[in-house]
């Protein structure tokens, strides 16, 4: 007989006795779970991590006491970081609805509701934030005075609250009454039923029960990102004179497909309709960097629309950001509550550009009507239109819509002090089914959603059924169809070469000094197309052309550094081989369909002689390797930005053994040597070559007694805060770092 012990048998029984259960279900999130104690936390909750839980079965369609409903977590515990690797580490808002309403626990008589509320863990800085990001998420505007302020009129703002009261079942609730806060400083913090959590150190946290403890760290790798729940395919986009690109007909609990949403494009020109959730994802996919999003038309705040927003501030110049007035407050005070900036902040990170209300707003020839629409927070649909042949072409979007059967059951007397007048009834009717070439619907059902039902008899030419995370039934279909993801409507054929006036603008803008008759003979390179993960050039091997990249995105990896490199349209790639004459630097790597316009190395050089500008590019040119080679300046910032970077730089040298506290108006970027950037609270972080201190105009001023000190002697390079300031994805970048160093600020 063997009496060896089976150690599959060993592993199973002690995982069957043990009594909690850790899951990692995707980078920086995990699942702890206690059933003894009834605990089941979410440990991190970035973007769409209930798709994550979905995907994971941690989240289990059930039925109980015979009601259909879900299984899920009943507390979630937060980054203390509140920005990590430019992503925002804490997204509540689809966590806390799935607990509340698809398992049932805040729904009167719900087998799910057990008289316990949800509970959120953090630092109370983090949690605070959330609690109001939340209520903010609920409700956008929460007074007639709010809303007056944000530009409606008397009678709107009346309207408005009316409305949203109809919504909230007569009652504004604070967060507090629908999830209770936990907040965690260094001692263990109970839970529930003999379930604790305490900080370890920053980002790390031990849960406990019994004798028995796990250890959960949410901090990030330098170069690690969150996850995206689905695998988008790869698109090659033409550009249109006047199309709609469909990006997605999900909704927020789709773990198989984007949260609705388009881009319109529109004389060359590209807008979004919404930032979804993995919006650059997205983006990538389609073969669109960031730097090539002209602007960004906004229905609402909820975070199946919204929470891209931070994405599109990663970019080296504030994207155009359109919205009716009270949709942009509304949208500002959920940022501003979630990030804990001031509101002015985000004007800093977009260009805004408010909408009139029901009227025609001309945006370079394309015309747009935001139109009031029903909705717990403040919301619009969109018309676009521009004319042509016979009349207009036009595309509606239809996003967040209640159904005509929740509209009429709201209706309610003029001085009803919750409720929605017969002239706001029939108003709202008539705007969702006024014709178009193409309409885009919201089909969610429920109380906040619209329903196909609606627009059966809808004269539109194509009619698009989107929001709902299940594939349509027989009825809808009848009425309308579906847009896979990367599908086009064209509206208008483009019948020009958007591509070289692109390139003409980049050139001009890179080179400006140098006669336009010398950029029009550089641009009669070529036009190349690469697909998705091509090698453009390889480190270390002769390359004998420049790229100018005019759509799709690149990254380029240089052994031994620290960053990745991703660029997008506007940036020049492989210039430095072709000055020198040497090998290339770096590899350079398709990460989606790519178009570039290649030009020979010596058509290049001498383009660069004629114009006079040989000697200032060869000077220029180190420096800006290195500025690319440092994480603040790897992503999304063009060859125009880091060439005037380069110029506006100034060296200095530190000798070891000085200090200096960081600079209010400058940045200071370390090029060699080593310093120690130390706090008052004893917190101190190492900076090597590629770090950097200082432009605390920007990312706010660090406590009293934080000092900079030099273990060597360590050169800089000092940027005026002048030249930093207007670019957004630096001052995202300087923000992420300062909450970092200074976690209570």
């Amino acid at each position: 007989m063997n009496n060896r012990t089976n150690p599959e048998v060993t592993a199973g029984s002690k995982a069957q006795m043990s009594e909690i259960r850790k899951v990692l279900v995707c980078t920086g999130v995990f699942w702890v779970e206690i059933p003894a104690a009834d605990i089941r936390i979410l440990c991190g909750c970035p973007v769409d991590s209930v798709k994550h839980l979905l995907r994971r079965g941690l989240i289990l369609p059930v039925e109980r006491a015979g009601v259909v409903c879900e299984t899920g977590p009943n507390t979630i515990l937060l980054s203390d970081l509140p920005i990590q690797n430019g992503q925002v580490c804490s997204r509540s808002e689809f966590p806390v609805l799935q607990m509340l309403y698809k398992q049932g626990m805040l729904i009167p008589g719900h087998p799910g509701n057990v008289g316990v509320m949800p509970l959120i863990a953090g630092s109370k800085i983090q949690v605070d934030a959330q609690l109001e990001y939340l209520f903010r998420g609920n409700y956008g505007l929460v007074s007639r005075e709010e809303l007056i302020d944000a530009g409606a009129s008397v009678q709107q703002a009346d309207e408005l609250m009316r409305m949203k009261l109809a919504f909230a079942f007569g009652q504004i609730r604070q967060s507090r009454e629908l999830i209770h806060p936990v907040y965690l400083e260094n001692e263990a913090v109970h839970l529930r039923n003999g379930a604790y959590v305490r900080r370890l150190r920053t980002n790390v946290f031990e849960i406990s029960y019994g004798h028995e403890r796990v250890e959960v760290d949410l901090n990030l790798a330098p170069t690690a990102r969150y996850e995206c729940p689905y695998t988008l395919d790869m698109h090659l986009l033409r550009q249109e004179y006047f199309a709609v690109v469909h990006t997605g007909d999900g909704d927020g609990w789709d773990m198989n497909r984007p949260a609705m949403g388009s881009i319109v494009m529109f004389q060359g020109r590209t807008y979004l309709v919404d930032a979804g959730p993995n919006i650059d994802y997205a983006l990538t996919a389609l073969g669109i960097g960031l730097n090539e999003i002209d602007g960004i038309f906004h229905t609402h705040g909820h975070d199946d629309h919204l929470v891209g927003l931070t994405a599109l501030m990663q970019c080296d110049r504030r994207i155009i950001y359109y919205a009716a007035p009270v949709v942009r407050s509304s949208v500002m005070k959920k940022l501003s509550a979630a990030m804990n900036l001031p509101e002015a902040e985000f004007s800093r990170l977009f260009d805004m550009r408010d909408l009139r209300i029901d009227e025609w707003n001309d945006i370079e020839g394309l015309e747009v009507r935001p139109i009031l629409s029903p909705h717990p927070v403040e919301t619009t649909v969109f018309q676009f239109r521009t004319m042509w042949e016979g009349g207009y072409r036009s595309y509606a979007h239809l996003a967040d819509i209640a159904s005509f059967e929740v509209l009429d059951r709201m209706l309610a007397a003029d001085d009803a002090s919750a409720g929605i007048s017969e002239a706001f009834l029939q108003r709202t009717k008539a705007a969702y089914l006024e014709k178009a070439d193409i309409k885009k619907v919201d089909i969610g059902g429920g109380m906040i959603h619209g329903a196909a039902a609606d627009f059966a008899q809808d004269a539109s030419g194509k009619l698009i059924l989107a929001h709902i995370a299940r594939p349509l039934v027989d009825g809808e279909r009848a009425i309308g169809s579906g847009a896979p993801f990367g599908t086009v409507d064209v509206l208008i054929e483009g019948a020009s070469e958007p591509l070289r006036r692109r390139a003409f603008g980049y050139l001009r803008d890179y080179f400006p000094s140098v006669p336009v008759h010398l950029i029009r003979h550089l641009l009669n390179g070529r036009i190349q197309v690469l697909n998705p993960q091509a090698l453009l050039y390889r480190q270390g091997q002769p390359e004998k052309a420049v790229y100018l990249l005019l759509s799709g995105v690149v990254e380029t990896i240089r052994s031994g550094s620290r960053t990745v490199s991703r660029l997008s349209a506007g940036s020049m790639l492989g210039e430095s081989a072709a000055l020198t004459g040497g090998n290339a630097i770096e590899t350079c790597r398709a990460v989606s369909f790519v178009q570039v316009i290649r030009f020979q190395a010596d058509v290049f050089l001498d383009f660069l002689s004629r114009g006079g500008l040989h000697p200032g590019i060869l000077a220029s040119r180190e420096r800006m390797d290195f500025l690319r080679e440092t994480w603040l300046f790897s992503q999304s910032v063009s060859c125009v930005t880091l060439s005037q970077l380069a110029r506006a730089v100034n060296a200095d040298v530190f000798e070891g053994g000085n200090a200096i506290a960081p600079p209010e108006d400058e940045l200071l970027v370390i090029r060699r040597g080593r310093a120690s950037h130390y706090t008052a609270a004893g917190h101190e972080e190492m900076l090597h070559g590629g770090d950097h201190f200082g432009a605390t105009a920007i990312a706010g001023t660090p406590p009293r007694g934080t000092m900079v000190h030099f273990l060597e002697q360590t050169e800089v390079l000092r940027l005026p805060l002048g030249a930093i300031e207007e670019l957004p994805i630096i001052r995202w970048k300087l923000i992420e770092t300062h909450r970092r160093r200074h976690l209570r600020t």
